[in-house]
């Protein structure tokens, strides 16, 4: 919610390049990691989601920095922007590495 707050400041000839890209991106890893849950009966499906939500954050963390380098959002903002979706991927390849713990048993 933050980046889309953010990117409502960026100038409208970004509006359908960086400002539509970074949101949808930042939206994606949230979804992903919603469908990944859902799909928790079946290991291969659930990494795969979980691996979508892994590229959508590093995805994200690009277009920070573009939104950086093009003077959008300030060293500070973009330096706290991206140690938040260090801290998102980390607990995302946590959750890869031991998909077993995070799985549904089946009650057969």
């Amino acid at each position: 919610m933050e980046i889309f707050q953010i990117t409502k400041s960026f100038p409208p000839e970004e509006k359908y390049s960086l400002v539509d890209q970074i949101r949808r991106c930042s939206r994606s890893v949230c979804t992903n990691i919603a469908e990944a849950w859902r799909k928790r009966r079946y290991k291969a499906a659930f990494i795969a989601k979980l691996s979508d939500a892994e590229t959508e954050a590093c995805e994200t963390q690009v277009w920070i920095e573009f939104s950086r380098r093009c003077e959008y959002i300030n060293n500070q903002t973009a330096d706290r922007l991206d140690n938040e979706y260090e801290q998102i991927l980390a607990q995302i390849v946590r959750m890869i590495d031991d998909a077993n713990k995070w799985l549904i048993k089946s009650r057969s």
